[in-house]
């Protein structure tokens, strides 16, 4: 199951560190890049809940099945559609526009893995080993975010019977790699029939946010997966709603970022498409670890309660973001990308945690779902605006997030409370 998650997010993070150089090379609009990733996340926070709703009806099998198969298809799709516009056989804006529609299928079906793989997990454990074997599996989604970076340079290939693969081996190799753990999953696990679940237990899936460049777990699918059923809590309620809009607004920041970062190191560094792969590689690399020393080391050793945690990563991410706007090397970008996601790596946890010890035992479920749903949904208009404000002035969406960090800081320290 570690597989599993670990795949989608890879295969996922891989694709998009190279969607900026496939988008400058098709001579498409900086800004239809950023529309692949916005639809296909939108469409992700909208089927996540979808398919883990459909867990006890179609067994847990099944859905981890659809998911893996989702992904296998919509990479192959989307490989197809880019080959055909780096050889000139259709337009590159005709191949990007099927490439979107690749991502769509991505975006619908390989929502079904990770609910599934919760519900799996969540539905074999005992309470007391449950919490760590779904942090285990949360922790997949950001490990992921650094290895599909990381091999993404790698899995650029050449002509192939005379037919040029370049930019488009990515999705081919990951989706072959798909295809062995769908393999994998369909003979190493039993089909289990679907059973109703208990009112104790429940179905054990949660919507899983959308895996992203630069992301790390936040553990709210996790508090979602191991909560029972319970008193329904709303976005604007009063004990939570300051912690909804630190996140949402965070997350906005985080999505424009990280987005436009491949944009900047091309620009920056004036490199081509095909040659600016391994420098974008190594930025996004330092910033997911950053963020996962952060959270998987940093945080553990530190006494902070989680308005604290908020308020130092708003400070840091407001610095790592502006001073990312201002590099023009490769180290500076690099190690101000870092910054940020290493101040984003203090807050989102402090937001997941603030948003859960606001209320009590019978609605952690709700806000679970709410702080998942906030996560997610930052990745659905985060990256347009992101890339948005980089095609004004490739310095202004670093800018921007950094005021917007601050502000939120110093509404952040009147607004949120210490929870009891």
């Amino acid at each position: 199951m570690f597989l599993v998650m670990l795949t989608v997010a890879a295969a996922n993070t891989a694709l998009q560190s190279v969607l900026p150089a496939l988008g400058r090379s098709l001579g498409v609009a900086d800004s239809a890049v950023a529309a692949a990733f916005s639809v296909s996340a939108l469409l992700w926070v909208l089927a996540a809940p979808f398919w883990a709703n459909r867990l006890d009806r179609h067994g847990r099998r099944t859905m981890i099945l659809l998911g893996m198969s989702g992904l296998v298809t919509s990479l192959l799709v989307c490989g197809v559609f880019l080959v055909a516009g780096i050889n000139g056989w259709i337009s590159g804006a005709a191949a990007f526009g099927l490439f979107i529609f690749g991502r769509l299928i991505y975006g619908s079906l390989g929502a079904a893995a990770p609910p599934a793989v919760q519900a799996l997990v969540a539905g074999s454990t005992t309470r007391e080993e449950r919490t760590k074997a779904l942090t285990l599996l949360a922790s997949a989604f950001g490990l992921g975010t650094i290895v599909g970076p990381a091999i993404a340079p790698w899995l650029i290939l050449g002509s192939l019977g005379g037919v040029e693969i370049g930019l488009a081996g990515p999705a081919f190799i990951m989706a072959a790699f798909g295809m062995l753990v769908w393999l994998f999953v369909r003979r190493m696990l039993p089909d289990d029939r679907p059973q109703p679940a208990s009112d104790e237990e429940g179905s054990g899936g949660a919507q899983s946010a959308y895996p992203s460049i630069g992301g790390a777990p936040t553990g709210a699918s996790v508090r979602a997966a191991t909560a029972g059923k319970g008193k329904p809590v709303g976005f604007l309620d009063r004990r939570i709603r300051a912690w909804v809009i630190v996140g949402l607004v965070m997350g906005h920041a985080q999505a424009m970022t990280s987005q436009a970062i491949g944009f900047l190191v091309m620009d920056r560094l004036g490199l081509p498409p095909a040659g600016a792969l391994e420098s974008t590689g190594l930025v996004l690399m330092m910033g997911a670890g950053a963020a996962l020393l952060v959270q998987w080391g940093i945080i553990p050793l530190l006494n902070l309660n989680p308005r604290q945690l908020v308020l130092v990563g708003l400070v840091i991410s407001a610095a790592g973001t502006a001073l990312t706007g201002l590099a023009d090397s490769l180290y500076g970008i690099a190690c101000a990308f870092a910054l940020a996601s290493l101040g984003f790596g203090f807050s989102r946890p402090g937001f997941t945690a603030g948003a859960s010890l606001a209320v009590g035992p019978e609605a952690q479920g709700s806000v679970a779902g709410k702080v998942t749903s906030v996560n997610g949904a930052s990745f659905v208009l985060g990256p347009s605006i992101g890339v948005g404000l980089y095609e004004a002035q490739n310095a202004l969406p670093y800018l921007t997030a950094g005021v917007a960090c601050l502000v939120l800081a110093i509404y952040g320290w009147a607004a949120l409370k210490t929870p009891d």
